[in-house]
C-alpha cells in the first residue's frame, strides 16, 4: 500500500476512524515489528516484507504467494496471501476429498510440491547459515559501518539529500532480506514447534532446548562482562561514559569496539521515532556496571534437549532429533539478522533525518526537529534540497494524528474469516511447511490474537525470562523508552 494511501483517513475527520479491511480476505493484527502510529517511512519499508517473503516461498515450494502487509489507521495488519485466486477468497472450502484433489492436480501447486519435497531433502537452510557468519554478515556490516562514517550534520543541502537517499535504498533493500532470510531462520524452529505441536509439547516447554545456541547473543554479554572488569578493577564506580573509557586503555578499546558496532541500532522500537542504543548513555553504564547475565550453560540445554526427547514417541525420535539439531542451527542467524539488516539501518537513517530536522527547524521551516518523521520517502530529498514540501503545519498536524492513531485499540481482525484448507489435505512436504509458517505466524504474534486487548485475564500474558523467581514492585511502561 502506497503512503498516500496509508494516510487518506485522519482523526480529524473521524474521531473514532473505522477500521476498514485494506484488502479482500482476512487481516490479523500483527503486533510483531511496531505497536501503533507507525510512520510512513516504516510502512514504506515494510513493503519488504511481501517482497521478501514472495521470494523465499517460492524457492521453498511453499503453497501460498507471500506473507502481505498492508497498514490500517497506523496499525499493521497481515494476511497470508493465497497461491490461487488471492483476491478472490472462498467464504467456505469446497469439500475436502474435492480440495484434496485440487492440491494434487491444479499445476502451481504440483510444481510447488515439488519444489517443497526439494527443499526438505536438500536443507537450504543450513546454506543460509553458513553464508550468514562467511558472507552476508561482513558485506551487512561493511556497508553500514561505511554509511555510518558519514557525519550527516556535516554535509551541505545537497549532500544530505544524497546521503538520505542512500540511506532509504539501503533500508529498503535491507528490510526485503530480512523478510526473506526469516524463511530460513525461522523456518527450523517452526518445523520445530509444528512437530512439538504434534506430539504434545508446549513451545514454552522448548525454550529451554535453545539455550546457548545463539553466539551472536552471547558476544554482546561477553564485551560488556569484560567492561565490568576493567570498570570495577580501580574500586571507583564510573558515573559517565567518559569516566569508564578512563578506567583503562583496555576499557576505552572495548566500549569504543562496542558501540561502533551496536551504538546505531535501535534498542526501543524498529520505528523511527525509537532510540539507538548511543542516544542511551545511561543504559549502556548501566548494562557493564549492573548486568548480571552469565555464560549460558550447555548441560541446561542439553538435559532439555534430552528430556523432551523422552516426551516423543519412540517412532518419531530420530525425526525430533533432526528438527532439533536444525532449529538450533539457525538460532545465531535467527538472533543475528534483526540487528544487521532492521535495527543498525534505521538507526542510520533515523540519525540522518534528524540532522535534517536539525536543520529545518533552525531555518524555522518546520517546528521540531522530530516532524521530519512524518515526511512520505519521496517528501524527504526535495525538502532536504530546496525546501520543497510540506509545510510546517502539514506536518505538526501529521504528528498529531499519529499520536491519536497510536492511542486506539484496533480489532484483531478485519475482514470476513478466511478458512485455510487442513494440512491433511496438501501434499506430505506441504504439510511439514505449512504447518511450520503456521507455527511461527502463531508464536511471533504476527497471526492476530483472536481476543479483544481490554479483555479481562485472570493475569498477565506472556512468557518469564530470568533463572530464579524475584518479589519486587511492579511498574508500568506505556512506552519502550520508559521501559
Amino acid at each position: 500500500m502506497s503512503i498516500a494511501t496509508a494516510s487518506t483517513t485522519t482523526p480529524t475527520q473521524h474521531p473514532n476512524p473505522p477500521f476498514t479491511p485494506p484488502a479482500p480476505g482476512s487481516w490479523g493484527l500483527d503486533r510483531s515489528h511496531y505497536p501503533g502510529g507507525t510512520t510512513p517511512v516504516a510502512q514504506w519499508l515494510m513493503e519488504g516484507c511481501p517482497a521478501g517473503m514472495r521470494r523465499a516461498f517460492e524457492e521453498l515450494g511453499i503453497p501460498a504467494e507471500t506473507l502481505d502487509v498492508r497498514f490500517v489507521n497506523g496499525f499493521m495488519y497481515s494476511r497470508l496471501r493465497p497461491l490461487i485466486r488471492p483476491d478472490s477468497p472462498a467464504a467456505k472450502l469446497p469439500p475436502l476429498p474435492v480440495l484434496k484433489l485440487a492440491t494434487r492436480l491444479h499445476p502451481t501447486f504440483r510444481r510447488r510440491a515439488t519444489q517443497a519435497a526439494a527443499a526438505l531433502s536438500e536443507r537450504p537452510w543450513r546454506t543460509a547459515v553458513a553464508d550468514w557468519s562467511s558472507r552476508t554478515r561482513p558485506r551487512l556490516e561493511a556497508r553500514n559501518l561505511e554509511l555510518q562514517e558519514v557525519d550527516p550534520a556535516l554535509l551541505d543541502d545537497a549532500a544530505l539529500a544524497g546521503h538520505l537517499a542512500d540511506l532509504l535504498a539501503w533500508c529498503r533493500e535491507t528490510f526485503e532480506l530480512h523478510f526473506y532470510l526469516h524463511a530460513f531462520d525461522l523456518g527450523p524452529l517452526g518445523m520445530l514447534l509444528h512437530e512439538c505441536a504434534r506430539w504434545g509439547i508446549a513451545a514454552t516447554d522448548v525454550v529451554p532446548a535453545l539455550g546457548g545456541a545463539s553466539p551472536s547473543t552471547a558476544a554482546p554479554a561477553a564485551v560488556l562482562a569484560a567492561l565490568r572488569v576493567e570498570a570495577t578493577a580501580g574500586g571507583v564506580r564510573p558515573t559517565s561514559l567518559d569516566e569508564l573509557r578512563a578506567c583503562s586503555p583496555e576499557a576505552r578499546r572495548l566500549l569504543d569496539g562496542y558501540l561502533r558496532v551496536r551504538g546505531q541500532m535501535m534498542i526501543t522500537r524498529y520505528d523511527l521515532d525509537g532510540q539507538t542504543l548511543a542516544e542511551r548513555p545511561g543504559t549502556v553504564l548501566a548494562s557493564v556496571l549492573d548486568g548480571t547475565v552469565a555464560p549460558a550453560d550447555h548441560r541446561v540445554a542439553d538435559a532439555a534437549v534430552l528430556a523432551l526427547r523422552e516426551r516423543v514417541p519412540m517412532a518419531e525420535r530420530a525425526l525430533y532429533d533432526e528438527r532439533m539439531t536444525e532449529a538450533r542451527a539457525a538460532l545465531d542467524l535467527r538472533d543475528d539478522n534483526g540487528p544487521f539488516t532492521v535495527e543498525w539501518p534505521v538507526g542510520l537513517l533515523r540519525r540522518g533525518l534528524l540532522a535534517l530536522g536539525r536543520r529545518l527547524a533552525a531555518a524555522g521551516r518546520i517546528d521540531a526537529a522530530e516532524h521530519v518523521f512524518e515526511l512520505a520517502p519521496d517528501e524527504v530529498g526535495p525538502l532536504a534540497r530546496t525546501g520543497e514540501g510540506p509545510t510546517a503545519a502539514e506536518l505538526a498536524g501529521r504528528a498529531a494524528q499519529r499520536q491519536r492513531q497510536a492511542a486506539l485499540t484496533p480489532p484483531a481482525r478485519l475482514g470476513p474469516v478466511e478458512p485455510a484448507p487442513p494440512l491433511s489435505v496438501m501434499a506430505p512436504a506441504h504439510q511439514v511447511l505449512v504447518g511450520a509458517v503456521q507455527a511461527v505466524l502463531q508464536h511471533l504474534g504476527m497471526a492476530g490474537d483472536e481476543r479483544p486487548l481490554s479483555a479481562a485475564d485472570d493475569g498477565l500474558r506472556g512468557i518469564g525470562v530470568g533463572e530464579r523467581t524475584y518479589r519486587g514492585r511492579a511498574r508500568l511502561a506505556d512506552d519502550p523508552e520508559a521501559a
